[in-house]
């Protein structure tokens, strides 16, 4: 048991968790010495020395949150009371306590080393008792001030059942402050006895406890311990001894003696300890080098790749029913009352009657207020109500508000609810209607009477606010909900009025929600955050007014209800790991909730502050309803800091130096209080080693079990250095101990969620650690920049699922820093590479949140009417939570840093063109890319992916985006001489964007573009000035079938297949031996509309020439219904027959032979590349030179699918120089489809000269994620006649589809030969120029060349003019 001094007090451990939480909240224990004189109690005014248990009638009861009036019926009940000593034999003790009473004592013998149980009992009593009690160890009988523990049985004071205290007397922390004076009162102490302890500012305290040194002093221990506390976690809350602790007692008295002495009240001395102005000499202890002589930790090595978190991707798009939602009478009566009451409706509410529901509808029209009621119940129903002037209140009715038919009663009326059928409906609903005059009014209790039943509102009285401070009814369409969880965020919506009560009703609401979130997976977790996250948001930035959150709730009350919620996700945490980043968001919000006894002390010290300043409702009000977030001691000077900025009339500097002036830094604050409270986090996992530690916050909690060796020491280094303004070492530390956390997260532990918390306040750390460290690297070096990056990506890849492409980008930057080091002279090459992919990655992440989050909120903020703004902002404010932003600033710094390092320059010219214009900017290319625009136009491109089309009267497009020099929408811009350039410096393109509808002449060069705004006089003289509607037409030949399905190599002629076919036929035996061709097949021109024309195919026949006639005029949604229904066609015969001949004949396998659905599988892939005639970009590329679309033709080359390693273009004439003497060639890992089609990040790409093929040399490395596979397969090619013709870049509009899907891989460079081998880089990249030199020279022009690289080997699969 506990040595202390004074009154003897049972251990903590004897305690029923109940108990214990009875003395937590009454804030009384003044113990000192052992583990408790640090306990940081404020205000305490009534002080008890001794642990009570209550028992109600004739049971022990646990604390109860109201205190019953009157008498209770007689019943048993029992508590155990559980010893931590042994005792020496089991008995059993009657007492006949008086009359009939009896009690009985139970005592069990426990096995060694587990707990005694008591039972105590007592029957037949219906009075109130109180159980005061001890325990003896075995070795020493402790006793009460000299005699026996008793069990007292004093009769209730007949005054106590009647009296009610004086709400004056209640304060802040309602149901506890009520029940304490209740018992004050059952003790037999009036009110004005009360009424004097509590307002009296002499000191009341007749505490006659003395301290272990026998000093006598006139300073009241509560305020030694608030005074012993501030000077422990000033020192940095240092692991004293005993000695030192009760030293430090005596050194807090001597602090308080000295103010007394100096004249200074104990009311004063009181107000001086909570403002921190009692001058100590203390020093940080934690900052000595004594305790941590380590000043940098030693990081662990581990394989990076065992933080990969990957799971399956799934479908996230509920279900939503084309069958329109059937309303209940009520909703359908709700609608129609809406739209037709007069005046704003100010509050709105249905709730659940069992299977029924009661409607509430408040409006205020013309200076006067109408509660409408209706309700479904069977039963005749009766409305029992008042009015309030204050909230809860029951207030008697003025006679005119009373509806006909009503009786006026004490405090209250009844009124009858009168029957009708609404709109025909079989349902009868009965309804009330009020009007109030008086608008002294705030609102309405009331309960229902029906079936000879009492109805109410889960226990307690309805009640009505007649005033929400919201704004009317929103009638804003939120659209049918797709993309989102619409029936969780429809019920959530329901209940929004009932949550904006406060913050314990938002908990409940979540946690009653949580079952059908979770059924829906992603979508309804992400309900979950937006109706927490946003709705909050909106109550506090939007609709903020005092009324807001009136509910008097107590903190603990608010923290059961998060503990409830908090628990919910711990525990689908478990279950659906999933979903653990969307679930750690969902908890980042919630908070983790300020713990025992430290926390309530904590508030109800601020509550003293709020009080004493009338801080009542608002902000304030608010914001300590939110502190069970993160409770931690420097809040209470955050709250003064608060109240003196508002008073100083928002003067900044008053609110810093009333923090400094208390000890708290702004580096502290930044660093401790900007996120996560770490510093309490760890007290809660840590829990307390050994009794020399438990008092250091006031509470006792007991360690995490599991925690790995040496994490306590490494959490102890963190919170040493938290504060440091070198922050290398500090990041180091968090990360190790996220690491070192890392294995724990997904173990069983009944104690996850502090884990879970204790991960998130770690990675808050590091966000903020980085955010301090940006002036640290001012004027850093580029390796310590990149080694930030690294830790930055680290961190942010501990936090996220589905995290292969950052851990590659991470393995990248490693490889980066050992270039570096290595005075590799590509290093600073590779490390852009590296810096945008990983500014692909952090993109790619940021647009899959919004995926997922931007649409519940868009639906839930029209529902809830929230400003747009507010709803815009939503998930950039969820993503600027995290590290991604951090990251991205330090990408930012380094991005400069690199390209001059590689003299990469400001940008990269993809197509050299001098362009006059005037800017517009837009954010996609692809929005913007049929539309045909009247002037001369620069566009400024947000994104460019490289599929798309350069808009009629586009003469140039500028973007920070990718794209590779040799991609579709590259080519295009070539070909059609349209300036195209990526710019990689974000000041220079803002510049641009700032001079929309300006006119800009824009000279290129091949690594730089000059920009320069003219007059519009000057357009007409300008190189570009020509009419751009002016296209050439072009014209084609309309082919013929020539009687044949399928043809060999041999027989690819100028009327039967396309340039693409002939000219792979022509390289056959012509080409060096090393160069291999694949062999081809083809369905020649002429099949497709054979194939339409056969009697399988009438009825797609007919339906393609409806469409086509709706294309015709004007319906370009036509085209995706054209392609589908050329989806639908049967194959003849004659064609499945002549087509296997035929790759057979040729070495070809044909995909029949493996089954029936292998060759369905080829037939519509060839239908795929028939139907690609019709894609969007094709269509409007041929209108725009006026090509006849029905003499477009298309064959179909048939070619094996050589499984690559690497795919290559080669442009045998550098395209962004024209330098003809050396070639450019772009390499990606697999398949070439990354490197032509619309996906992100570049190629590596290089440039030869033709003079010296051997010597290639890389302009860039990879920064494409992932990389294109497939097994052994075919592929088929479209061939048209539209796609080589001179002067048109044709090239690219149509698809060529494999028989298989490829699988998409997240591409790890670090272990890529062409990367990190330069001899085997440098063969490969030799041996491609050689073939694209030797191709050349057969062609006789410059030739666009595609190949792929297999063991080494160079296929090259088709060739072209380049254009």
């Amino acid at each position: 048991m506990s040595n202390t001094i004074g009154n003897n007090l049972p251990h903590q451990s004897l305690l029923s968790p109940t108990v214990l939480e009875n003395q937590s909240r009454r804030n009384s224990s003044t113990c000192i010495g052992g583990n408790t004189f640090f306990h940081p109690q404020a205000n305490s005014l009534i002080h008890r020395s001794s642990i009570s248990t209550e028992f109600h009638g004739n049971r022990l009861t646990l604390q109860k949150k109201k205190l019953q009036m009157g008498k209770q019926r007689a019943f048993s009940r029992s508590i155990q009371a559980v010893l931590a000593a042994e005792l020496s034999s089991m008995r059993t003790e009657k007492f006949n306590l008086d009359q009939n009473i009896e009690l009985q004592v139970d005592v069990g013998l426990p096995t060694t080393g587990s707990a005694s149980v008591v039972n105590i009992q007592v029957t037949n009593s219906s009075d109130s008792l109180l159980l005061h009690w001890g325990a003896i160890d075995g070795r020493k009988e402790y006793k009460h001030n000299g005699g026996n523990f008793h069990v007292e049985l004093p009769k209730t004071d007949s005054r106590a059942s009647n009296v009610s205290v004086p709400e004056d007397l209640v304060q802040e922390e309602y149901e506890a402050a009520r029940m304490e004076l209740l018992e004050e009162i059952a003790r037999g102490i009036s009110i004005q006895d009360l009424r004097t302890r509590l307002t009296n500012k002499k000191d009341t305290s007749e505490s006659k406890e003395q301290v272990v040194s026998g000093s006598k002093s006139n300073i009241p221990d509560d305020l030694v311990q608030i005074q012993s506390y501030i000077r422990w976690e000033r020192a940095g809350k240092p692991n004293y001894s005993p000695e030192q602790q009760l030293k430090e007692f005596e050194e807090a008295r001597k602090e308080l003696q000295v103010e007394l002495e100096k004249g200074a009240s104990l009311d004063e001395i009181r107000k001086k300890i909570t403002k921190g102005d009692i001058q100590t000499k203390v020093s940080k202890q934690l900052s000595k080098r004594s305790y941590f002589p380590v000043e940098r930790i030693q990081r662990k090595k581990r394989d990076i790749m065992s933080l990969l978190t990957k799971f399956a991707s799934v479908p996230m798009e509920e279900k939503i029913s084309s069958v329109p939602e059937v309303l209940s009478a009520i909703r359908q009566l709700s609608k129609a009352k809406e739209d037709h009451m007069d005046g704003p409706i100010m509050n709105k509410k249905i709730y659940k009657l069992a299977d029924k529901e009661l409607l509430v509808l408040v409006a205020k029209p013309s200076g006067k207020t109408k509660v409408y009621l209706a309700t479904d119940l069977p039963e005749p129903a009766v409305l029992h109500w008042a009015l309030s002037m204050r909230p809860g209140e029951w207030t008697a009715p003025p006679s005119t508000a009373l509806p006909p038919d009503s009786v006026s009663l004490d405090k209250a009326a009844e009124t009858n609810f009168t029957t009708s059928s609404f709109d025909n409906q079989p349902d009868k609903v009965q309804s009330v209607e009020i009007t109030i005059e008086d608008n002294n009014f705030v609102g309405m209790p009331f309960v229902l009477l029906s079936g000879g039943n009492w109805i109410k509102n889960g226990g307690s009285d309805f009640y009505v606010e007649f005033n929400t401070g919201s704004v009317e009814v929103q009638k804003t369409d939120a659209g049918d909900g797709r993309g989102t969880s619409k029936s969780l965020l429809d019920n959530i919506a329901e209940l929004e009025s009932e949550a904006q009560k406060s913050f314990m009703h938002r908990f409940n609401i979540a946690a009653d929600l949580m079952e059908q979130a979770t059924n829906a997976g992603e979508l309804g977790l992400a309900a979950i955050l937006g109706s927490y996250s946003l709705a909050s948001f909106a109550l506090i930035h939007v609709r903020v007014t005092p009324g807001n959150l009136r509910n008097p709730l107590s903190t603990g009350e608010i923290s059961k209800a998060q503990d409830r919620l908090t628990d919910l996700l711990q525990n689908v945490y478990k279950t659906c790991p999933q979903y653990r980043e969307i679930l750690r968001m969902i908890m980042s919000t919630v908070g983790r909730g300020g713990e025992g006894d430290v926390g309530q002390r904590i508030r109800d010290e601020i509550l003293v502050i709020q009080r004493k300043n009338d801080c009542k409702g608002g902000m304030m009000e608010e914001w300590h309803q939110k502190l069970h977030n993160n409770t931690s001691p420097d809040d209470v000077v955050i709250c003064q800091a608060l109240i003196d900025y508002i008073k100083s009339d928002f003067d900044i500097s008053v609110y810093w130096k009333t923090l400094n002036d208390n000890g708290i830094t702004k580096e502290r604050f930044l660093a401790v209080h900007s996120g996560a409270d770490l510093e309490s986090a760890i007290t809660n996992c840590m829990g307390y080693r050994d009794q020399g530690e438990g008092f250091m916050v006031g509470v006792q909690i007991n360690p995490v079990s599991g925690l790995p060796s040496g994490f306590p020491e490494l959490l102890q280094y963190v919170l040493a250095h938290i504060e440091d303004r070198n922050v290398e070492a500090l990041l180091e530390g968090l990360l190790e101990a996220r690491e070192e956390l890392r294995p724990l997260l997904s173990q069983p532990n009944d104690r996850l969620k502090d884990l879970i918390f204790l991960d998130i306040a770690l990675d808050s750390a590091v966000r903020t650690a980085v955010e301090r460290g940006y002036e640290e690297l001012s004027n850093a070096s580029p390796e310590k920049i990149m080694y930030f990056i690294s830790l930055v990506i680290e961190n942010l890849a501990l936090s996220v699922d589905n995290n292969e492409d950052l851990i590659y980008c991470l393995k990248g930057w490693n490889q980066a820093l050992s270039m570096l080091k290595s005075r590799d002279d590509h290093w600073a090459l590779f490390a852009k590479s590296v810096l945008d992919r990983t500014r692909l990655s952090l993109a790619s992440k940021a647009e899959s949140y919004h995926h997922l989050l931007q649409p519940s909120a868009e639906y839930l903020g029209a529902r809830l009417g929230v400003d747009q703004w507010a709803v815009n902002m939503f998930t950039e404010e969820i993503i600027r939570a995290g590290s991604a932003a951090s990251l991205s600033s330090l990408l930012n710094r380094l991005d400069p840093v690199l390209r001059q390092t590689a003299h990469l320059g400001s940008w990269q010219v993809i197509s050299p063109v001098e362009a006059v214009g005037y800017v517009i900017v837009v954010d996609q290319l692809l929005s913007v890319q049929n539309i045909s625009y009247s002037k001369p136009t620069i566009l400024v491109a947000k994104s460019v992916k490289g599929e798309e089309e350069i808009p009629d009267g586009a003469v140039a497009v500028l973007t920070p985006d990718m794209p590779d020099v040799l991609s579709h929408v590259s080519v295009r811009a070539r070909n059609s001489k349209v300036c195209f350039a990526t710019c990689f410096d974000s000041n220079i393109l803002a510049d641009i964007q700032a001079l929309e509808g300006k006119l800009l002449r824009l000279k290129p060069t091949s690594a730089d573009v000059v920009y320069s705004e003219i007059k519009d006089d000057e357009l007409a003289s300008s190189t570009n000035s020509t009419d751009v509607s002016s296209v050439p037409s072009l014209t084609l030949v309309k082919k013929q079938f020539g009687g044949r399905y399928a043809i060999s190599s041999d027989e690819f002629k100028n009327e039967m297949v396309g340039a693409k076919s002939r000219n792979i036929a022509h390289l056959k035996g012509k080409v060096p031996s090393w160069v291999n061709i694949p062999t081809s097949v083809a369905l020649p021109f002429g099949v497709f509309e054979t194939v339409l024309s056969d009697n399988l195919n009438e009825a797609v026949a007919k339906k393609l020439q409806v469409l086509k006639r709706e294309l015709d005029e004007g319906n370009f949604s036509a085209l995706g219904e054209i392609r589908n229904t050329v989806l639908e066609l049967s194959a003849p015969p004659q064609l499945v027959k002549e087509l296997k001949e035929t790759m057979q004949s040729s070495g070809m396998p044909w995909p029949g032979d493996e089954g029936a659905q292998r060759w369905e599988q080829a037939w519509m892939a060839i239908k795929k590349v028939w139907a690609s005639k019709w894609n969007e970009r094709a269509y409007f590329s041929t209108r725009k030179v006026k090509l006849d679309h029905d003499y477009l033709c298309m064959a179909v080359l048939v070619q094996e699918i050589i499984n690559a390693d690497y795919a290559f273009v080669i442009h045998t004439t550098n395209p962004s120089s024209g330098d003809s003497s050396e070639i450019y060639a772009e390499v990606v890992k697999g398949l070439g489809e990354t490197l032509v089609g619309a996906y992100p990040g570049r190629a590596l790409s290089f440039i030869c000269k033709k003079n010296d093929l051997n010597s290639p040399q890389v302009l860039g490395y990879p920064s494409k994620p992932i990389g294109l596979f497939i097994r052994r397969s075919i592929i088929f090619r479209s061939d048209s006649n539209g796609e080589d013709l001179e002067g048109y870049a044709g090239a690219g509009l149509y698809d060529s589809v494999p028989m298989d899907e490829e699988d998409k891989v997240v591409l790890d460079y670090s272990s890529d030969p062409l990367i990190i081998d330069s001899k085997f880089r440098h063969s490969i990249m030799s041996s491609i120029a050689r073939a694209g030199n030797a191709i050349e020279d057969l062609y006789g022009s410059a030739q666009d060349i595609e190949g792929v690289v297999k063991d080494g080997k160079i296929y090259v699969v088709q060739t072209r003019p380049q254009m």
